[in-house]
């Protein structure tokens, strides 16, 4: 049985990521921060407590932080992983300039420390870093992997820090670390200030009477959106390589915010442009304007293709975010995972509550 630990498995990525490892039989490890309230909803469903029978459970959770070093370094050593995901990040955008120094030890910093202790351990590990589409910032798309990085956020800073540190790490100590630069990837688990969660939620909202309006930035940003579930197999795809490489991840079509707006409300019958209001507080000092990935080397060398698009990607969010509401849905976006997945995530109403 292979072991995987994952870093961030609270997070959208790391939950979908855990279910797909344990779905293919790794005893998976996860490290989670100590918090007073509960912070595990998104894998609480594939969490089972080992204490009413003493049975063997196959999901192991760690506290720790990727702020620090010696414990990081002890989970590593202790567990003795086949497979480190590094998805843990401070990872909100617009966030990043009000908290620069934060994002930059988390981001950045939080990445070479979990390098060092790879290095440090003698143990053969292959190291997966979750780089981002924000790093080509300003660069004409489409970007891909020969694309300069042109960053344009403290957030975007610091992950082109984190992938140049995981390539030095591989060329200079032979570390089996890749880095997947992936683009703007959803899902009904996406946090709830993160834009496109932020529609859908309101869509539901606005559909049940309980909010009025909609407040954004810009809507003219483009991004290339896909499904967060197919993304994490990429993941996987990429650690299961011969040689360790860096590759981007994305569907190849790109979209604005207003356009999934215009998806989004139009799915339920309503207008957006009765509800949405612009807040400039919403705007970012440095904007990302267009997004578009290239990923014809991970569509060569993985044979990873996406196969739910924009307009799908919104009537699963959406749909789901009816069924928090407590609203009847249309129900397309589930017969779109029920047809085309086999099952190893679950529908997301059943997982995320609003309520919690």
């Amino acid at each position: 049985m292979k072991k995987a630990l994952i870093t961030g498995i609270t997070g959208q990525d790391g939950s979908y990521l855990a279910e797909l490892l344990l779905h293919k039989g790794y005893e998976v490890h996860g490290i989670i921060r100590r918090a007073s309230t509960f912070n595990t909803r998104r894998i609480d469903h594939i969490y089972h407590d080992p204490h009413p029978n003493g049975g063997e459970v196959n999901l192991h959770l760690h506290y720790g932080d990727v702020s620090v070093a010696e414990t990081i370094s002890n989970i590593i050593y202790n567990v003795r992983p086949d497979e480190i995901y590094h998805l843990a990040a401070q990872s909100h955008v617009r966030v990043s300039f009000d908290m620069p120094e934060y994002t930059g030890d988390v981001t950045g910093l939080g990445t070479i420390r979990i390098l060092e202790a790879v290095r440090k351990s003698g143990f053969d590990e292959r190291f997966y870093q979750a780089s981002s589409s924000e790093m080509f910032g300003a660069a004409k798309p489409p970007q891909n992997e020969s694309t300069p990085f042109e960053p344009r956020s403290p957030y975007a800073a610091a992950k082109v820090y984190a992938y140049w540190v995981t390539r030095n790490y591989r060329e200079g100590y032979g570390v089996f670390g890749s880095n997947g630069i992936l683009f703007n990837h959803e899902s009904p688990r996406r946090g709830e200030t993160f834009v496109t969660r932020k529609i859908t939620r309101a869509v539901a909202a606005i559909k049940a009477g309980k909010q009025e309006h909609l407040y954004l930035g810009n809507l003219d940003a483009k991004r290339d959106w896909g499904y967060a579930p197919e993304f994490v197999e990429a993941m996987w795809m990429i650690l299961q390589q011969d040689k360790a490489d860096d590759y981007v991840i994305g569907t190849g079509e790109t979209h604005s915010v207003r356009e999934f707006l215009d998806e989004a409300f139009a799915y339920v019958g309503l207008k957006w442009e009765d509800y949405v209001r612009i807040d400039p507080r919403y705007f970012r000092p440095t904007e990302v304007d267009y997004l578009l990935a290239d990923a014809s080397k991970a569509n060569r060398m993985l044979d990873w293709q996406p196969q739910v698009r924009f307009h799908e990607l919104v009537k699963i969010m959406v749909d789901a975010d009816l069924e928090l509401a407590g609203l009847i849905c249309p129900g397309e976006g589930r017969k779109i995972l029920e047809e085309r997945f086999g099952g190893w995530h679950r529908w997301d109403s059943q997982v995320v509550s609003m309520e919690r």
